[in-house]
């Protein structure tokens, strides 16, 4: 996990590229309460951990775990509230991850403009 840039957005929310399910003790021993996923499986072909496994050692390591699929290009409102009810809902700190943090970013800034 040493190696996984973790960007903070704000005190309880922070975003980082793709996790493997050997990162998910680091991130509970960083502090992180709860995973968002939002790569859809195999996005990245066969080699890409799939939600399962990471989902898997994220409860082991005490982690409350949540997959959501999101295509980056064609994100609707739906992903976006589906995402702020996962904020809102989900012990924090939360961690979301996809392939670079950058979907995770994007769902995250248009959950803060809903009303």
């Amino acid at each position: 996990m040493a190696d996984v840039p973790i960007k903070p957005l704000t005190e309880h929310f922070a975003v980082a590229p793709q996790l493997a399910p050997d990162d998910m003790a680091g991130v509970a021993a960083a502090g992180y309460k709860s995973v968002i996923i939002n790569r859809p499986d195999f996005e990245g072909g066969p080699d890409q951990p799939t939600a399962a496994d990471v989902s898997r050692a994220a409860r082991e390591a005490g982690l409350q775990v949540e997959y959501q699929p999101v295509i980056g290009s064609a994100m609707t409102p739906a992903d976006v509230a589906r995402f702020a009810e996962l904020l809102r809902t989900l012990p924090g700190p939360v961690l979301a991850y996809c392939r670079t943090g950058t979907r995770c970013t994007n769902l995250f800034v248009a959950s803060q403009q809903m009303p």
